[in-house]
C-alpha cells in the first residue's frame, strides 16, 4: 500500500502486484476493501503523471475490482470517458438506458477512486452530485481535467 501526496489530498492506493484493486482520497481504506499490498510501480507514476497534466498517463493502469456483471461493465465504461457525462448517458452507454439507479450504483460502488473516473458522473442538471471523497475533491479533479484537456 502506498500513499502519494497530491493537490487534491492524499490519494492511497493497495494492490495484488499486477492491478491496483483499491484507490482513495485520504490515508485508509474502508473497511472491507481489498487487502494492503504491492502496488505496480507504473500505477504510481501515472499517478503521479496525471497530476502533473497528463491525463491519459492513467489509461494504461490495470485494475482489479469485482462486483456484478453490470457493475464491472459501468466500471469499464467510465475508464473509456475523456470527460464528463450524465448518469443517464452513463447508462445509455452500457445498453440500458432505464438503468439509470443502477449506472449511480456503478459509481457509488467504485473502489479504485480517480482510476476508475466516476468523479467525471454528473446529475443531468449538470451539478456535481455526491463523491465519496467529497466534492471539494471532485471539483478539483474535474478543474483540473478541464485545463488539461488537449
Amino acid at each position: 500500500m502506498i500513499t502519494i501526496e497530491t493537490p487534491a489530498g492524499p490519494f492511497t492506493m493497495t494492490g495484488d502486484g499486477t492491478a491496483v484493486t483499491a484507490a482513495v482520497f485520504g490515508t485508509e481504506l474502508p473497511a472491507g476493501w481489498a487487502a494492503p499490498g504491492e502496488v505496480p510501480e507504473k500505477a504510481v507514476d501515472a499517478v503521479r503523471a496525471y497530476f502533473g497534466g497528463d491525463l491519459a498517463a492513467l489509461d494504461a493502469v490495470p485494475v482489479a475490482q469485482h462486483g456484478t456483471a453490470y457493475l464491472e461493465q459501468c466500471w469499464d465504461m467510465l475508464r473509456t470517458l475523456d470527460g464528463p457525462i450524465t448518469y443517464t448517458r452513463l447508462a445509455e452507454l452500457t445498453g440500458r438506458p432505464a438503468a439509470v439507479r443502477a449506472a449511480a450504483q456503478g459509481c457509488a460502488r467504485n473502489q479504485v477512486a480517480l482510476i476508475v473516473p466516476c468523479h467525471r458522473v454528473l446529475r443531468t442538471d449538470g451539478s456535481l452530485g455526491g463523491y465519496r471523497w467529497g466534492l471539494d475533491v471532485k471539483r478539483w479533479l474535474l478543474a483540473h481535467e478541464a485545463a488539461h484537456r488537449a
